[in-house]
């Protein structure tokens, strides 16, 4: 089942990375950039279950229990707006057509071998780095923040706020002329997200600036606003793909390196 696993595996490589480039440039994904790797990925890997399931039918049980119970929670998260649409779509398509590893990485097969959870494994890992480089970059420049705030975003100008990309993690009002603001804090974003409510992104700030006179206003005159780049999470998805291809598992190699295994 090699080639057909293969070829599954580069049609959603490559679409993966148009993703990418669509959500870095436009913050979003249209569905319909996923229709040819499913045109491809989908006959491929009822194919592959087929096969698996006349080789073993009990361990090709246990995977599509895999898939089923992973692609529900992939669904769900999004539904509650815990996961972006593109994010969601990218880990239910891995994970429906690309249960199996298409041939061993270089660091060997993990001991559950299922190919989404270690894709998702790394894309965490991957992500976590993006903080670490932004705490770096505000302790250099002297930037101040409560120090959560440090790891996830940065101040930029509030004159040229549309023109950068990324979500506004201030809420600035003003109250009898005076500015107020304050960081909004994590449970009340969670919240927000959970309930629907929309965080202020900067796309649309520059795509419809009417609607947002009054916030834009208000960030001009608050001179700097801390924005928080808001990495795609498509971007650590891809890299945690490739990596899963080609490295393997690295959560399971960090653990059998620290245990000296």
């Amino acid at each position: 089942m090699i080639l057909p696993l293969a070829v599954i595996a580069v049609a959603i490589g490559i679409t993966l990375i148009y993703a990418s480039y669509r959500d870095i440039r436009e913050r979003r994904v249209p569905h319909r950039t996923w229709r040819p790797a499913l045109a491809v990925a989908v006959p491929l890997a009822l194919w592959i279950y087929a096969r698996a399931i006349v080789a073993d039918w009990k361990v090709a049980a246990g995977y599509i229990i895999l898939v089923l119970v992973f692609c529900g929670f992939f669904y769900l998260f999004q539904a509650m707006n815990l996961f972006g649409g593109a994010d969601a779509y990218a880990l239910i398509i891995i994970t429906a057509c690309l249960p199996f590893f298409p041939f061993q990485p270089l660091l060997g097969y993990p001991p559950l071998g299922f190919f989404p959870f270690t894709v998702l494994t790394n894309a965490v890992i991957i992500n976590i780095a993006a903080p670490a480089g932004i705490f770096v970059r505000n302790i250099l420049e002297g930037n101040r923040a409560p120090l959560p705030y440090l790891f996830l975003g940065f101040p930029v100008e509030g004159k040229s706020i549309q023109h950068t990309y990324g979500f506004v993690m201030e809420d600035i009002t003003e109250e009898d002329g005076v500015l107020v603001r304050k960081f909004i804090g994590f449970r009340d974003s969670l919240r927000r997200m959970v309930r629907g409510g929309r965080r202020i992104y900067t796309k649309d700030l520059r795509m419809h600036p009417d609607e947002y006179r009054y916030e834009l206003a208000l960030y001009r005159r608050a001179g700097k606003v801390w924005l928080s780049y808001g990495i795609p999470f498509i971007i650590p998805i891809t890299a945690g793909f490739a990596m899963a291809l080609f490295m393997g598992d690295i959560l399971y190699w960090i653990t059998e390196t620290l245990a000296g295994v």
